[in-house]
C-alpha cells in the first residue's frame, strides 16, 4: 500500500498493528531490489505488521519529518513512535531479523 502525506496519519499512525514504512523512489535501484523481500515479509508477518510505501519524491514533508537522508530507509512505527530504523537494502533474512527485533520492543 502507498501512503501520501495527506493520508499518512490515517494509514500509518492510526493503524491497529505496527507499520513498516518503506521510504523509496522509482529511480532508486536498491529500493527496487529490497521491495520483493519486504513484500515477502509482509506476507510472513500477516496480521502482525502492515507494509506501507512512501515515495520520497511525492512526500518531501514526511522525508524531513523522519530525517530520511538516503533511501531506502525503513521504519517500524507503532502509532507515532519509531521503534525500528534501517537504512539501505539488505537480504530478506537480515530484514526479517531486524523486523523481529523491532517488534520485540516494549510498547
Amino acid at each position: 500500500m502507498e501512503a501520501t502525506e495527506e493520508e499518512f496519519s490515517e494509514v500509518v499512525e492510526q493503524a491497529k498493528i505496527p507499520v513498516v514504512v518503506d521510504f523509496w523512489a522509482e529511480w532508486c535501484g536498491p529500493c527496487r531490489m529490497v521491495s520483493p523481500a519486504l513484500e515477502s515479509l509482509a506476507r510472513q508477518f500477516a496480521n502482525r505488521i502492515k507494509l506501507v510505501k512512501v515515495n520520497v519524491d511525492h512526500a518531501p514533508g514526511l522525508s524531513r519529518r523522519f530525517e530520511v537522508q538516503s533511501i531506502p530507509t525503513l521504519l517500524v512505527l507503532r502509532g507515532k513512535e519509531v521503534i525500528g530504523r534501517k537504512i539501505g537494502a539488505d537480504s530478506e533474512p537480515s530484514l526479517k531479523a531486524w523486523l523481529e527485533r523491532s517488534l520485540a520492543q516494549p510498547a
